[in-house]
């Protein structure tokens, strides 16, 4: 079990007129392309718990970035099994002025690694230059730049 903090005022949206926020955040998770299998998602206040089978650290991550990056989500609680184990990712929140050409810089030594972040966060991230305060990415290990 891992659990991770998010800006619970930050993130999507969800509609007004929603029955159930887990099914609502399971749909954003399958929206982004994320492959998790058996996805279950609990939905208490502020908390959400994901339960289910990745293939991939990086599948399982984008789950959980997925979820985080809801407006009213301030955690996440993981219980997803990954099959393929690999190095985690750091997760960062983004500040007000940051780019991701910026954010490459502080992690990799390299602005030119910008792409490496936008490609981890896809398809969350549909634009390179459109990310928020509050936002938080995946930014795969060094190895991965």
């Amino acid at each position: 079990m891992n659990l991770f903090k998010f800006a619970r005022d930050a993130g999507e949206a969800i509609g007004k007129k929603v029955d159930n926020v887990g099914d609502s955040i399971r749909d954003r998770i399958t929206g982004h392309k994320t492959n998790v299998k058996d996805l279950k998602v609990e939905h208490a206040g502020e908390k959400v718990v994901l339960k289910g089978k990745a293939a991939t650290q990086a599948e399982a991550e984008k789950a959980i970035i997925a979820a985080g990056n809801t407006k009213g989500v301030a955690e996440v609680e993981s219980h997803i099994e990954v099959e393929e184990k690999a190095p985690a990712a750091v997760f960062y929140t983004v500040k007000s002025g940051d780019t991701l050409s910026k954010i490459a810089k502080a992690h990799y030594g390299d602005p030119m690694k910008y792409p490496v972040i936008f490609e981890a966060n896809k398809p969350m991230l549909k634009d390179p230059d459109k990310i928020y305060p509050g936002q938080a990415l995946r930014i795969p290990p060094v190895a991965h730049a």
